[in-house]
């Protein structure tokens, strides 16, 4: 795997090519921030995003800018990271941004709506339709803004106790999901379930939750979730895409010096470059693994989906009826959503397609 990284000075290695940066100033600050992720050391893909992103800033800048990182807990727990921020507490997080849905609902499509866009595509309205403006509008009440640092890609469904056939089997499951896929499944009857990452194994071992989802293959494996819940089911529809973000307080992130500012961003697209090539490695290895072991792999059946994509139109357009800002969000990125698939299914989907089943006749 390609490796990318800050050289000294400010370059930055890419694809193809090398975008230097001035040299930093004698006379540069220096500069210590305390970074707190929302993820545990042991998920070393996504916490080790966060710790790649300080290793790129510290060499852009000579050492002179240099953050520390710390794991959910080792400062405040995982779902206080926003609060942390917005108080100052540490001057940034490594956070998905659904985690604060209860805050300001329209910071669910930040990290990745329900039935929402793939990797790809959120990236670019990220970057070109409007997603940073939204988002930072959002973030504005707390005193922060985001930079865009990473994305897990398409996940899995999760892993489940028993099978599921008909909607009906949604009635009473004791979910653990986090954002706004959690509140849409709740209107199926499912009863959904805010754990830490470390303690779903012994829930459903106990069989106190029925079932879990957590990111992919590599981090599922990493937790065992297939030693107590052997049905493995995709997709993982309520994220088509996990954007992943730094959130900075303002008043630090105004006292930076700008080439500081253009270092951090540059930083964060290549750690979240890094976080989604790494994931694209590893996945694939993990869940023939997970398969091999005992794992059954199951697509959700047609009309559960079915079920759950109009529930989640129904979910989606009740907020956008309530909140002016949670609409803007939505029908731009609807908008967005609409034209990319467009292009896509010409250019790609066919062409991913046509492989697919030439790979297959081999295989």
């Amino acid at each position: 795997m390609k490796r990318r990284t800050f050289l000294r000075g400010g370059a930055v290695a890419g694809a193809a090519t090398l975008v230097a940066a001035p040299a930093i100033a004698q006379s540069a600050p220096e500069i210590k921030w305390r970074l707190t992720s929302s993820f545990p050391k042991s998920l070393d893909t996504i916490y080790g995003t966060a710790q790649t992103f300080a290793k790129y800033v510290a060499e852009a800048t000579d050492n002179k800018f240099q953050i520390q990182t710390f794991a959910a807990g080792e400062i405040v727990p995982g779902l206080q990271a926003l609060d942390a921020v917005s108080t100052a507490s540490v001057e940034m997080a490594q956070t998905p941004l659904y985690f604060y849905i209860g805050k300001e609902p329209a910071l669910a499509y930040a990290t990745g709506a329900p039935f929402g866009m793939n990797h790809r595509h959120q990236e670019s309205w990220w970057h070109f339709g409007g997603g940073a403006d939204l988002t930072n509008e959002a973030l504005k009440p707390f005193k922060a803004h985001a930079i865009l640092c990473g994305n897990s890609g398409t996940q899995m469904g999760g892993w489940f106790r028993k099978e599921i056939k008909t909607v009906d089997d949604l009635k009473g499951l004791k979910f653990r999901i986090a954002g706004m896929g959690g509140h849409v499944l709740a209107r199926l009857g499912v009863v959904p379930q805010q754990i830490a990452g470390g303690d779903v194994y012994p829930a459903l071992e106990k069989g106190t939750i029925d079932a879990a989802e957590f990111v992919g293959p590599y981090d599922d494996e990493k937790l065992g979730f297939q030693k107590v819940a052997k049905y493995y089911y995709f997709p993982g529809w309520w994220e088509g895409g996990a954007m992943l973000h730094m959130i900075v307080n303002d008043e630090k992130w105004a006292s930076l010096p700008k080439q500081y500012q253009a270092i951090v961003n540059q930083a964060g697209s290549a750690a979240g470059a890094w976080m989604l090539e790494k994931y694209d490695s590893v996945n694939p290895a993990a869940l023939k693994r997970l398969i091999a072991n005992g794992a059954e792999l199951k697509a959700f059946p047609q009309p559960v989906l079915e079920a759950c994509y109009n529930a989640t139109q129904e979910h989606l357009n009740e907020l956008a009826a309530k909140s002016d800002l949670f609409k803007r969000t939505k029908d731009s990125h609807d908008a967005y959503m609409k034209e990319l698939l467009f292009y896509t299914q010409i250019a790609e989907n066919f062409y991913d397609n046509y492989l697919l089943s030439k790979t297959r006749n081999r295989s």
